[in-house]
């Protein structure tokens, strides 16, 4: 991967049924975690999910705001701004289909 980064603002919503995306909030990616929002299992749980759905290690993502709060916003290494538009396209695209 190269020198390129992104940042990706995501309103989270903890304890859910199943870890997923939920559109948009307030300009930000909804996402449903089925971690507690403890311990930094939420956290935890957010990295993954992102990391698995991105394409990316997880060391890749950083939590650069609100390690406690719902709204977070986090930095991607090695991603591009064009390869986060196309799959913040796809998946919200996916879930407008549900």
């Amino acid at each position: 991967m190269s020198g390129d980064c992104a940042q990706l603002s995501v309103s989270v919503v903890p304890n859910a049924r199943l870890t997923g995306c939920d559109g948009l909030h307030d300009g930000a990616l909804r996402v449903r975690l089925s971690a507690p929002p403890t311990d930094g299992r939420a956290n935890e749980a957010l990295v993954a999910w992102l990391a698995a759905e991105i394409g990316c290690p997880r060391r890749a993502l950083s939590l650069v705001r609100g390690q406690s709060a719902r709204r977070k916003t986090l930095r991607v290494e090695g991603v591009s701004a064009d390869h986060m538009a196309a799959w913040l396209a796809r998946i919200l695209a996916h879930d407008s289909m549900r």
